[in-house]
């Protein structure tokens, strides 16, 4: 959306999103359950950075929340300016990390499904919040 579009200023809002790989180099998504946006749709585990808290430690609880897991490790991959894509959206800045985990995946009420899909499986996901720009980028570099 082209600046002069914009008639309401709100804030920025930083997001993380955690790339989490099997040992099959097969990335974690999970479909979004009961939420106000994407309901049905597909998407990375992830959410708001919440106040006080370093993107790390967000990725990380995040990752916690949505899945059981724990991360062992986490590394910064990049950044992704996500402005909206019609008035009154939101405009995210998300921050992709590779994270390493322990555990099981079990899920909350935020997700359905979880499946775990590689580069060739991408198109066949309905993802929302422009994770498949985050994972194709990924996927270039990989």
């Amino acid at each position: 959306m082209p600046r002069g579009d914009v008639t309401e200023r709100r804030p920025v809002v930083p997001c993380v999103r955690a790339i989490i790989r099997d040992g099959d180099g097969r990335v974690l998504i999970l479909k979004r359950a009961a939420t106000a946006f994407g309901e049905g749709a597909w998407c990375l585990p992830g959410g708001k950075v919440d106040y006080g808290d370093s993107v790390e430690q967000s990725v990380c609880t995040e990752v916690l929340e949505e899945t059981k897991l724990t991360c062992t490790s986490t590394q910064f991959l990049f950044y992704q300016d996500s402005p909206p894509l019609e008035a009154g959206g939101m405009h995210c800045i998300n921050l992709y990390f590779t994270c390493d985990v322990s555990g099981a995946v079990e899920l909350n009420a935020e997700s359905s499904e979880a499946t775990w899909i590689g580069r060739d499986e991408l198109e066949q996901y309905e993802l929302v919040f422009r994770n498949q720009e985050g994972l194709q980028r990924f996927w270039e570099k990989d």
